[in-house]
């Protein structure tokens, strides 16, 4: 009922910045929490950052200062601002949402950071 997609990944120099960007569609009537996580491979996906209904905004540590979680709720999307990307910061980027009692993910979008 609820699909979600990224955009916005690519290849980026360390130092540089990348705009995320998750677009919710079907049957959904407003956002409700939203938040992107990361993962590579072998290991176990990695909860980046969250934006809830009423506003509130949490950061991994690691990524703290550095990314910027925002909505625009008239468009039911929510973006991920990285700006001075490491190469640590190489993964795959999910989007998710929780849409009564169920969880949706989108398929990824591929970052990587070269040193």
């Amino acid at each position: 009922q609820v699909q979600l997609v990224e955009s916005g990944g690519g290849l980026v120099q360390a130092g540089g910045s990348l705009r995320l960007s998750c677009a919710a569609s079907g049957n959904i009537f407003r956002l409700n929490v939203m938040a992107w996580h990361r993962q590579v491979p072998g290991k176990q996906r990695e909860l980046v950052a969250t934006s809830t209904r009423d506003g509130s905004t949490n950061y991994a540590d690691s990524v703290k200062g550095r990314f910027t979680i925002s909505r625009d709720n008239a468009k039911n999307t929510v973006y991920l601002q990285m700006n001075s990307l490491k190469p640590e910061d190489t993964a795959v980027y999910y989007c998710y949402t929780r849409w009564n009692w169920n969880d949706y993910w989108g398929q990824g979008t591929q970052v990587t950071v070269s040193s």
